[in-house]
């Protein structure tokens, strides 16, 4: 069993930036690739990053060139660090854990999610 639990969510302008902390506990944490997805109120929960246990990275392209996802498996953590936000990035945003070393930008690929943390963007 693996427990998520993310932090680092909160108000900013636009332009801000934002880092999200993602510690897991439970597994062997270098094993598994992670992901941050999010969801705004009324809309599905869509894919922002991806980090396979390697460090290699995947983004969409909502979010490539301002998005970094990165992993410390000393920390037992992954991080997402949020340049040049914008309003449409405001949403709840989880973390998610996949019992595989590989990535996907797939919400059905990952076994395991954190509660969220709430991130608004202000205009």
């Amino acid at each position: 069993q693996v427990q998520l639990v993310e932090s680092g969510g909160g108000l900013v302008q636009a332009g801000g930036s934002l880092r999200l902390s993602c510690a897991a506990s439970g597994g062997t944490f270098s094993d598994y690739a992670m992901g941050w997805f999010r969801q705004a109120p009324g809309k599905e929960r869509e894919f922002v990053a991806a980090v396979s246990w390697a460090g290699n990275t995947y983004y969409p392209d909502s979010v490539k060139g301002r998005f970094t996802i990165s992993r410390d498996n000393a920390k037992n953590t992954i991080y997402l660090q949020m340049n040049s936000l914008k309003p449409e990035d405001t949403a709840v945003y989880y973390c998610a854990a996949r019992m595989t070393p590989h990535y996907s930008g797939e919400i059905w690929d990952y076994d395991y999610w954190g509660q969220g943390t709430q991130v608004t963007v202000s205009s």
